[in-house]
């Protein structure tokens, strides 16, 4: 198993460095081909514009998202145009409530999709909901990287979180790949159940599973000494010097969209590392 179509999309170049980088640098190792979107948004809601200067203001957004969506284009061909692996370009321009349904179809035809971390200065609101549409749409696994991220090395150690969910399982399949190549995976296990399936060997069984993959995993149980999960598991990969998390991403419906819930929002915006999260 190998991820051969590498997805990420590009609103703004100035702040997809890192994405766009370690896109490449995964497409080569995996020999993949590697498909860019690139975003025009219109970032106003349907219903916004003001009575008797509709036409006017929507011709005035739609032009700038569509120079936007040039300006992404050009950069991303500038950088891609003399590398040896195999690449592709689209260019789209979408209304912000409507990228859900236009990411969510791109995506579920990939095996993976890299992205920067969607939250912190300098990034839209698009970014939040474009990782979303990947995670829940396209139901498909997501690499955020942090920034200053590249990619060039294989994450030689990597934390499983795992809480015996599904959206953990998932994940985990999703992964296997890096799992694979990794030197060393620590299934990470915070306060486990005490009446749960795997109250006698938390993590046993996934480590079972893993090993006949050929993955060389250990289990650590960890207790909940910190407020927040997400707070411990970023203090047990600086402690452990690990180079990538696996997780379950959970949601919410919002008027039958699902969105990022706080503890994976948490995640995103504290993780120094990459992390690789599926639905």
């Amino acid at each position: 198993m190998s991820y051969k179509s590498i997805l990420t999309i590009v609103t703004d170049p100035a702040a997809a460095g890192s994405q766009l980088e370690t896109a490449i640098a995964v497409a080569r190792r995996q020999d993949a081909h590697l498909d860019v979107l690139c975003l025009g948004v219109d970032r106003t809601q349907t219903g916004y514009y003001y009575a008797g200067a509709t036409a006017f203001v929507q011709q005035e957004v739609l032009d700038r998202a569509q120079q936007d969506a040039r300006e992404v284009e050009a950069a991303v061909k500038a950088r891609l145009g003399a590398e040896d692996i195999r690449w592709g370009s689209d260019t789209l321009v979408v209304q912000i409530g409507a990228i859900a349904t236009v990411v969510g179809l791109r995506a579920r035809f990939a095996d993976l999709v890299v992205m920067g971390r969607p939250y912190g200065k300098g990034r839209g609101q698009e970014l939040e909901a474009v990782v979303e549409a990947a995670l829940f749409e396209g139901q498909v696994p997501v690499l955020i990287v942090p920034d200053g991220y590249s990619g060039a090395a294989v994450a030689a150690r990597v934390v499983v979180a795992w809480n015996q969910s599904n959206e953990a399982m998932s994940a985990v399949r999703k992964s296997l790949p890096a799992l694979k190549a990794a030197q060393q995976v620590d299934i990470t296990v915070i306060d486990p159940p005490t009446h749960g399936p795997e109250r006698s060997d938390p993590g046993g069984q996934l480590s079972q599973m893993l090993a006949r993959h050929g993955v060389h995993a250990e289990v650590s149980v960890l207790v909940k000494t910190m407020p927040r999960v997400s707070d411990v598991l970023n203090r047990h990969v600086r402690d452990t010097n690990a180079d990538m998390i696996v997780m379950g991403a959970y949601g919410h419906s919002r008027f039958r969209e699902a969105i990022l819930g706080g503890a994976t929002r948490n995640m995103l915006e504290l993780a120094e590392v990459p992390v690789l999260m599926a639905h």
